[in-house]
């Protein structure tokens, strides 16, 4: 493997995230529940973790601007547009899949 400097890793690892984050924005048709139940994770997740990471380094943010930052819009907006119904089987995986904390 490549020996990588820090800066490259931080660098690298921000493209990919902008990348996920665009890929996300343009796959819509994706609702949350389905990604949560496939990989664990959803774009509400992204948020919240942005939103950590900043507070970690002294930027205070509110969940709605850090929302903002994933979706590319404001969260209403988002599910007003995108979000369905979520189906009882999809509600039923995400029971059985649900993180346990």
């Amino acid at each position: 493997m490549a020996e990588l400097s820090n800066d490259q890793r931080i660098q690298f690892e921000a493209a990919a995230f902008r990348r996920l984050v665009e890929h996300l924005r343009t796959r819509s048709d994706v609702q949350n529940i389905d990604l949560m139940n496939l990989a664990g994770f959803c774009r509400n997740c992204l948020s919240n973790w942005y939103r950590e990471a900043a507070e970690a380094s002294g930027t205070q943010m509110s969940k709605e601007d850090s929302r903002q930052i994933i979706y590319g819009m404001p969260y209403d907006e988002w599910r007003e547009r995108y979000q369905g119904d979520a189906s009882a089987e999809q509600k039923a995986a995400f029971e059985r899949n649900r993180p346990k904390e």
